[in-house]
Parts: C-alpha cells; structure tokens; sequence
C-alpha cells in the first residue's frame, strides 16, 4: 500500500485493460460491504492498498470522475479501474492516486506536476488527464517564467484555459525520470513527501478499483 516502502501488492482486475478514447468506462453494481468513503486525495492515497473497498466522497480525483457526493452511494455504484503512479526517490517509493507536484515555490523556480487527475486543488491543471488510460499527464513550468506570467497561467487553469503556452510544456507519458537543478520539494496526493534532486515515475496501470 501506498507508503515509503517498495512492497505495494497489486490489487487491479488482472491483465491491464485501459481505457481507449470513446469507449465505455466503468460497471454498474450494488455498493459492496464495508465501503469507506475517501473524502479528500489524502484519505484516498491511505486507503489504496488495503483490503477495504473504496468509495471517491471528495478531493481531485473524484471530482475527475464525477464523484464527491456525501450521499451519492444510497442508490448503487460504478466501480472502476484506476492507475497509480510509482513514484521513487533517493532509494525511496511510495504511490500516487491523484497528482504528484515538485517546487519550492509556485512563483519562481521549476515547478513539475504529473496528474493522473485532472484537477488539482480545484484547477483544471491538465484537461487531457484520464485516470485509467496507463499514461500520467506531466506539466513543466520553466523555470524562467516570470511571476506575473504565473499569476495568469494560475487564473486561466480554473478552465483549463492555461494551455498552450509557450513556458509551459504538457506531455503524456508512461515512465519518466527527471533531475532537478536544485532539490524540490515533493507533494504527493496532497501531502508533503520528501525533498529530492530527481525523481521517477511509473505509471502502473489498472492498479485498483474504486467506486463513485
């Protein structure tokens, strides 16, 4: 489960199926026995792993799936399949449900983010993300785009508005390792991690279900 240890059991459907573009996604089924709400990406990052079902009540990988809803499990579920994101560093792993955010500071410096949600704290920082397509979504702000420029990248990814630009590069990728000039501090599913001077992500796909 998800931690600083490299010993996460893989708890998907077997063989990888990710999604395709315009296929259906998703099953509908009755709400299963012992279902806990994640209400927020950190509860989610505690809980995948363990052997209790999952229900998304909050944060930003539900609302990527349209769930978030304090009653929305009175009625049945659709369980899904979802991909985490290995992420190491310095000899160290743990796993990412949501998003992962390297920086120091939003306003200066490199900033790396790679979502497997489409929001972050509310922002539609990556429009394009899709939770179960076996890719995370990496957005790079270069390191000498100015604060204003910032600012306004910031208002315009409320609706995802942000994209193109010139100092900010999007990429979908299934593994990536990148270094960073000075060491960042990284954030993982809303919780500060560690600092490291590079990181390495893996996406694995269809890694466990969840139920909106």
């Amino acid at each position: 489960m998800p931690g600083t240890s490299d010993s996460h059991q893989h708890v998907g459907l077997g063989t990888p199926v990710t999604i395709r573009r315009g296929e259906a996604w998703g099953e509908a089924v009755d709400v299963p026995d012992g279902l806990i709400v994640a209400r927020s990406d950190v509860e989610l990052h505690a809980a995948v792993g363990g052997p209790v079902p999952i229900g998304l009540g909050g944060g930003d990988l539900a609302r990527t799936v349209a769930g978030g809803s304090a009653d929305q499990f009175a009625g049945g579920a659709t369980r899904l399949s979802l991909d985490l994101v290995r992420v190491a560093a310095d000899g160290e792993a743990t796993w990412s449900a949501a998003h992962v955010v390297c920086r120091r500071s939003w306003w200066r410096g490199e900033v790396v983010l790679a979502m497997t949600a489409q929001f972050l704290d509310g922002r539609d920082v990556a429009p394009r993300s899709h939770p179960n397509d076996g890719k995370v979504d990496v957005l790079r702000v270069d390191r000498a785009m100015p604060a204003r420029a910032r600012w306004q990248a910031a208002r315009r990814s409320r609706t995802g508005t942000h994209l193109p630009h010139p100092q900010l590069a999007m990429s979908q990728v299934t593994q990536l390792e990148v270094a960073f000039e000075r060491p960042l501090h990284v954030w993982v599913d809303g919780r500060r991690w560690r600092t490291a001077s590079a990181v390495t992500l893996t996406v694995e796909p269809d890694a466990y279900t969840a139920y909106v």
